[in-house]
């Protein structure tokens, strides 16, 4: 008698087939998963570990539509640079040390939502999330924008994340009512980003707006403030932000001031990560 066999595993691989010959899939930006964390005292490197050998892989690169991603870190030193003291994003402003960056394909962003709430749910059942931390400033947002330092030279806003850029500024700004956040972009957009790039370390900085999280989102994630005021500008850096903070990166908020009907919530540098280490951990008190 022949030993009876186990059931095929019910991976949908039909469905697939079928999901990859329709859609969108383009390789521009459209969406991106910005989310900002902090550790819990005692707790830093067990969540690095956590993140580095398991979420973000499962929990975010694995995921359909995500298409690139990369982490950052704030050591002490660079969370004491960060403004306004008085932020809406951050209590205290030197509050999320960590800060994860994902591309998402455009016009896929329905599609990854269901996957995303469904997988973090196994996943917070299977025991595999660190709940020893604090989701500071984490949205999924829709991009608006990137100005280019150099024009068409260059890498192109799709590859910023696998670029070895040397530093990221992650800057939100706050305007008045949904009208202003309009005019507020498109000042941004054709009249102080280009300034403020020329010549500067920064390569690009790409622009997005928050949209809000699903309903039956996991519920240690706050829903995002500011949907229809906000903007998230993510500056890309060729050096250190140390070493140009001072000439470059001082004075935006009086700046955004200036031009409209808005205000500076956080301006905040960050260096990326070496994946697979816990190099800078020791750093962040």
């Amino acid at each position: 008698m022949d030993e009876p066999t186990e059931p095929p595993a019910a991976t949908g691989g039909d469905t697939y087939a079928r999901l990859a010959a329709v859609g969108p899939y383009g390789v521009r930006p459209g969406h991106a998963l910005i989310t900002m964390v902090e550790p819990h005292p005692g707790h830093e490197y067990a969540y690095n570990r956590w993140y580095e050998d398991d979420h973000y892989i499962a929990g975010a690169m694995a995921m359909p539509w995500i298409y690139a991603g990369r982490r950052w870190v704030a050591t002490r030193d660079l969370q004491l640079l960060r403004y306004p003291a008085a932020s809406a994003v951050a209590q205290p402003v030197t509050a999320g040390c960590y800060l994860s960056t994902y591309w998402l394909t455009e016009g896929r962003y329905a599609d990854h939502m269901k996957w995303t709430v469904a997988i973090n749910r196994r996943l917070n059942q299977d025991g595999r999330v660190h709940h020893e931390r604090t989701h500071v400033f984490t949205s999924f947002q829709d991009h608006e924008t990137t100005v280019y330092r150099d024009g068409a030279a260059g890498p192109r806003d799709h590859h910023a994340l696998d670029h070895p850029y040397r530093g990221l500024v992650l800057q939100v700004i706050d305007a008045a009512g949904p009208e202003e956040r309009t005019a507020v972009l498109e000042w941004l957009r054709t009249t102080h980003l280009p300034a403020r790039l020329a010549g500067s370390p920064a390569a690009m900085v790409t622009v997005f707006r928050p949209t809000p999280l699903p309903g039956d989102r996991m519920s240690y994630v706050k829903q995002v403030e500011g949907v229809d005021t906000r903007l998230t500008l993510l500056w890309f850096l060729q050096e250190d932000p140390r070493a140009c903070w001072e000439a470059w990166f001082t004075g935006l908020e009086e700046a955004v001031a200036r031009g409209g009907a808005a205000r500076t919530e956080l301006v905040a540098p960050f260096i990326p990560t070496i994946p697979g280490t816990d190099t800078y951990v020791d750093r962040l008190r």
